[in-house]
């Protein structure tokens, strides 16, 4: 498999098989991750599907100041906020528990982290997500929330320690 960086640009080219290769990397990371802003399977199913979209259209707008994977999550969660920002305008987002990678492993285990991660604020639980889900460094993480990394630092800190008191 090419890395993500020539995919970008042989899909910038509007080269279907590169696409697909892009999709079948991203597509399901980029799912997860809008779950963990959303929480609701179907509108994080429609963020990954309208992110791999606006990367399929604007492949020719990366200009690889940061890796491939920080340009699509920072996509996907603009197109999450946004999508926030409507719903919320319309009703409350009903709260629903966080998808499990490999329910069939460990389900007690994972239950519980589920349940210490569904009471992390939302900027912590994003950061937790970021970091141990997806392997992005804190610079990358700032760079797709737009913020300083020692805010992000500061807030691994204080989900870490949340975490730890759910978890005990």
């Amino acid at each position: 498999m090419s890395q993500p960086r020539n995919l970008l640009a042989k899909v910038a080219n509007k080269d279907s098989g590169a696409f697909q290769q892009l999709y079948d990397e991203f597509a399901n990371r980029v799912f997860r991750y809008a779950l963990t802003i959303l929480h609701d399977r179907h509108l994080a199913e429609e963020i990954a599907q309208e992110t791999m979209i606006a990367v399929w259209n604007g492949a020719h707008r990366f200009a690889g100041r940061s890796k491939p994977s920080t340009w699509i999550f920072g996509i996907a969660r603009n197109q999450a906020l946004t999508l926030l920002r409507k719903e919320k305008k319309a009703e409350k987002l009903p709260e629903q528990n966080l998808v499990q990678a490999d329910p069939s492993k460990h389900i007690l285990e994972r239950e519980h982290m589920s349940k210490a991660l569904e009471k992390l604020s939302s900027d912590h639980r994003e950061v937790v997500y970021l970091t141990f889900y997806e392997g992005l460094s804190y610079g990358e993480i700032a760079e797709i929330l737009g913020i300083p990394p020692g805010t992000v630092k500061s807030r691994m800190f204080h989900a870490k320690r949340k975490l730890a008191e759910a978890l005990t």
